[in-house]
């Protein structure tokens, strides 16, 4: 009884400090909701705030989902659902034009942009014939998305090839989907137009490539070998330089694949040694420093540094690969940028655990 009663006076003292009186106070308290009991009244009470409020609170809303926590998306989405079907019941017509160009602006929330257009477009099925052929080069991959999917709907419904093949390339210059690049470069070839699907998605092909050198019960994944041992020390990997093998001696050599999502196959266009790891370089021009991801598949092992700093490293053997497995955020600097990336196959010997193979690209967050 003491418990409860001590826990109802720390509610009631800690309430009043974070209660929102306003729009404002009441999303800064979504914004800085954690999770807990406590922290969950006070959230549900600015919700009711926000709902209270009306169609005069949604924008500012919906400009707090930029850059929030989980948590607070979800907070903030149950309030502007409310707002929403609570004006909606009342007869009250939401803020259209405001709203639409919420959709519009690119830096806002993604989720909040398509929160808003998801919901405008119940009682507008016009919206989407007004904004998303706008779209075919948005910030949000789900806007994207429908541009190209409008585009790719046009095309494939024209007799006429010569007609059909600019909308396949201009649909083409915005997808970011494998399925939907797959089906336009398909539609485009059989038009007998090239597709550079390795350039569009900006797949690395060229590289260096040295080993085998040991990986026996896996113990190379943590042991540095041949160039691991110039980053170490600091140093940019020596392309002349002679290392000792898994049994023999080993020197670089290049390996560049044609694949059109940019396999580089190891047990094909080498060899399939077993317990060994392999070291790939290559690098890459930045006109700028900028922000980008390093995105990779894999079904191998592998570690990956930029311009000699370990930037990610993952330690399992045959699990599935696909297009953006894994995604490394990165600085890159102005001018020529070096990936140093190593890749280990384990000593398996089921059907399914013989692929020896990575695909890396480097892009923006799109």
């Amino acid at each position: 009884m003491r418990l409860l009663i001590a826990s109802m006076l720390l509610t009631t003292l800690v309430l009043p400090d974070v209660r929102a009186d306003d729009t404002t106070g009441a999303i800064k308290v979504l914004r800085e909701v954690q999770p807990g009991a406590v922290d969950s009244a006070v959230a549900r009470d600015a919700v009711q705030q926000l709902r209270a409020a009306g169609s005069q609170a949604l924008l500012p809303l919906l400009q707090g989902f930029r850059d929030a926590s989980p948590l607070t998306v979800n907070w903030m989405r149950n309030a502007f659902e409310q707002i929403a079907d609570a004006e909606t019941k009342a007869g009250r017509k939401l803020p259209q034009r405001e709203l639409e160009g919420f959709v519009r602006d690119q830096k806002q929330s993604p989720f909040a942009r398509r929160l808003v257009y998801e919901t405008l477009k119940r009682s507008d099925a016009g919206i989407e014939n007004r904004l998303i052929p706008d779209m075919l080069q948005d910030a949000s991959p789900e806007f994207r998305r429908d541009a190209v999917a409008m585009l790719i709907a046009e095309a494939s419904a024209l007799p006429d090839a010569a007609k059909a093949t600019p909308l396949y390339r201009k649909a083409f210059s915005g997808a970011v989907h494998e399925d939907q690049v797959k089906t336009i470069a398909e539609a485009l070839r059989k038009n007998h137009e090239e597709v550079d699907i390795q350039k569009h998605f900006g797949f690395l092909p060229q590289w260096l490539i040295v080993g085998p050198f040991d990986n026996k019960d896996g113990k190379g994944f943590a042991t540095a070998s041949g160039p691991e041992l110039d980053v170490n020390a600091s140093k940019a990997p020596d392309l002349q330089a002679e290392y000792d093998g898994q049994t023999d001696k080993v020197r670089w050599q290049p390996i560049a694949t044609t694949d059109d999502y940019g396999v580089v196959d190891i047990a094909k266009q080498i060899e399939n040694y077993k317990g060994s790891m392999m070291y790939a370089t290559t690098t890459w021009a930045s006109d700028k420093e900028q922000q980008v991801e390093i995105r990779l598949g894999t079904p191998n092992s592998w570690k990956l540094w930029v311009n000699g700093t370990l930037v990610f490293e993952r330690e399992e053997y045959h699990r599935s690969s696909q297009l953006d497995q894994y995604r490394v955020p990165v600085t890159l600097k102005a001018g020529s940028n070096t990936l140093l990336f190593k890749i280990c196959q384990n000593e398996q010997t089921q059907d399914w655990a013989q692929r020896y193979q990575y695909q890396i690209r480097i892009c923006n967050s799109t």
